[in-house]
């Protein structure tokens, strides 16, 4: 008699395969990320003032942007090699496909949001509070402008960026076709001439204002990230001088980003001003990558090498929300306007505050099992 594989066997064995493949530091970095990142874009919040940005060159940006260039590396890279450049180019174009649905819903979503909210305690409203009555003033203008990207509000502007370094991945893997070091040179080129100013996206039409993140600078850090996946070191420089090196470059980046020395300094404010060229947010200046790249061999060495010291409830909890990256991203957006809107109608105490930022925990890791649960495709197992 001929039988058959259960779905549920399949399932299970496809799902462990991709387990092994998968690397743990990689969903838990991410995590981690995904959590400050909600901090950081509730107005007003006080936890704002402890994420690593308020210490350092780098924030939780650089580790989104580096990560997910790790994970394209994993996902993109081998179908690239399996099937070659047609297959990848449209598995690409698929996904940028939802993630433009999904910035123009959140901008959506959001804007309502902002209208029924209505009027701040400072008696601006809300839609005033988050840049956003230049659309409301002139949708008919405004709204194909966003539908093609020309007009990406500061709130809003994560998404676009990813979006063109998705696109630029099918041209990176064509030039490491031609020759193994072209990608580099493309990563080096692009870099500079975003420095240089010559790749600015406008933002809005009625001023000069580039998009936040330029994509042609960021794409230095994802890139460096998607090539240190595919192409992974044999190990980590070992020994003390590499760590006291990476110590020094976090702790001498304090003094001219912690904002109480810069208002208590005149002189250390006046040395951040000289820096932004190298600091600068938009272009991606080279002192963010460095700072990274310190801290980023720093924590891969606190987890182990492959992440071994990686356990326990917390790490499980951060790895399972870095899974779902993307839905998570997206609901993390909007729930961040929430926990504004909520922390505008108390106090803001210290009680108020804790309880606020921990239902936003909360609400973000419920996001993940939702996310999970629909990827599962549980209607399919029979």
């Amino acid at each position: 008699m001929l039988t058959r594989t259960p779905p549920a066997a399949t399932l299970h064995g496809s799902q462990s395969e991709a387990q092994r493949l998968r690397d743990p530091r990689l969903d838990f970095f991410r995590g981690l990320a995904l959590f400050i990142i909600l901090i950081a874009h509730v107005p007003f919040d006080e936890w704002a003032l402890f994420i690593p940005a308020r210490f350092g060159f780098s924030d939780a940006t650089e580790i989104f942007v580096f990560l997910s260039g790790m994970a394209s590396a994993l996902a993109f890279g081998r179908l690239f090699d399996r099937h070659g450049l047609l297959m990848v180019s449209a598995r690409i174009g698929f996904r940028i496909w939802q993630i433009y649905w999904a910035h123009i819903g959140l901008f959506v979503a959001t804007a309502a949001l902002m209208v029924v909210s209505g009027t701040r305690p400072d008696g601006n409203s809300y839609v005033t509070a988050l840049n956003l009555e230049p659309f409301f003033q002139d949708p008919a203008n405004l709204l194909p402008r966003l539908m093609l990207l020309s007009y990406v509000p500061n709130f809003f502007d994560i998404l676009p960026m990813y979006m063109v370094l998705l696109a630029l991945i099918p041209v990176m893997l064509s030039a490491e076709r031609l020759h193994a070091t072209l990608p580099f040179l493309l990563m080096g080129g692009l870099w500079l001439a975003t420095q240089s100013g010559a790749t600015h996206l406008p933002a809005e039409p009625w001023s000069s204002r580039p998009w936040f993140f330029n994509p042609f600078g960021w794409q230095l850090l994802f890139f460096a990230g998607f090539y240190l996946k595919r192409r992974p070191l044999a190990a980590l420089p070992a020994g003390r001088g590499p760590v006291l090196l990476s110590l020094a470059v976090l702790l001498l980046a304090v003094p001219f980003s912690w904002h109480p020395l810069l208002e208590r300094y005149p002189a250390l404010q006046a040395s951040a001003d000289a820096l932004l060229p190298l600091t600068d947010k938009t272009a991606f200046g080279i002192l963010r990558f460095v700072h990274f790249l310190a801290l980023a061999y720093l924590a891969t060495r606190l987890v182990g090498n492959r992440g071994e010291r990686l356990g326990g409830f917390l790490a499980d909890l951060l790895q399972k929300v870095g899974k779902q990256s993307l839905a998570v991203f997206v609901f993390s957006m909007f729930l961040a306007q929430i926990m504004g809107v909520a922390l505008d109608l108390t106090d803001r105490g210290l009680i108020a505050t804790l309880a606020i930022n921990l239902a936003g925990f909360a609400a973000l890791v419920l996001s993940a099992d939702i996310a999970a649960w629909f990827k599962a495709t549980p209607w399919k197992q029979g």
